[in-house]
């Protein structure tokens, strides 16, 4: 055969070739695409829906839940005392609270937990906010370092570059827009992985993992869209859903405070 002649193998190759380095090319920017709206969800609209959630009627319905949980500690001490009565014990204050305590330690943590909340947004608020030219500036930089660094597009970065990624991550999660430059500027693409390869079944991989990725990502942006506190949003951005509920809440805050002034008057009663 002439040197010259053409190889018929290549020739049948490269159509499947450009055809799989196509296929790879649309996975790859839509799966960019699916990242940056999770990671956008996940540490910017639903950390700023649960903010103004917090600041609009977390307080109503941590107010709620405080006195919902009195009432059942008093329901349970009551039963306490009478068990005490029942079998002609003494009855020792000190000691039915240690129980009360004990029983009622999982309320008091979700307490705490909403109280941690209450902070953090009250803290978050009185931060100095973004002007809208910094907020583009911080989107871009972060869709350019996931661009860049994200392992799931990257999967053979080093080391390093991944623990830069998380450092963007939570500078992304923190609203640290210098933290972003810092790290935007540590980029050369030089430096970032080749996304092109000259082996047709590391392609034929590649396409087969993106897939796969790009279903999960769906799935967890779907999954985070059903959940607290992305199902909140279309009350805080409602000014009369807002107000409708406070309504709410404050007429149950009410309806508790009775039943629980019930329940103290019982338990002094019974220690008479």
């Amino acid at each position: 055969m002439s040197e010259y002649a053409p190889d018929s193998h290549n020739i049948m190759l490269h159509p499947v070739y450009e055809k799989l380095k196509t296929d790879v090319d649309k996975l790859r920017a839509e799966l960019f695409m699916f990242v940056f709206e999770r990671d956008d969800l996940l540490y910017q609209e639903c950390k700023n829906i649960e903010i103004a959630y917090m600041l609009s009627i977390g307080a109503l319905e941590y107010k709620a839940y405080e006195i919902e949980c009195a009432i059942l500690r008093l329901k349970r001490k009551g039963e306490l005392i009478q068990a005490k009565k029942n079998r002609q014990e003494k009855i020792v204050l000190s000691q039915i609270e240690a129980i009360l305590d004990a029983e009622f330690a999982e309320y008091q943590e979700k307490l705490n937990e909403q109280i941690k909340k209450m902070n953090a947004a009250l803290e978050f608020s009185q931060g100095r906010l973004m002007t809208a030219e910094e907020s583009r500036e911080f989107k871009k930089l972060y869709r350019s370092i996931v661009k860049a660094l994200h392992p799931d597009l990257h999967p053979d970065l080093s080391d390093a570059k991944i623990q830069l990624f998380f450092n963007a991550v939570k500078a992304y999660e923190h609203g640290d827009l210098n933290g972003l430059r810092a790290i935007a500027a540590m980029m050369s693409e030089s430096a970032l992985p080749a996304n092109e390869s000259d082996e047709l079944e590391f392609l034929i991989n590649e396409k087969e993992r993106l897939k796969k990725l790009l279903q999960t990502i769906k799935d967890q942006i779907e999954e985070i869209k059903s959940k607290y506190p992305y199902t909140m949003k279309s009350l805080v951005q409602s000014p009369e859903k807002t107000k409708a509920r406070k309504i709410e809440l404050e007429k149950y805050i009410k309806q508790l405070n009775e039943t629980l002034a019930v329940y103290t008057a019982k338990i002094e009663e019974m220690l008479r």
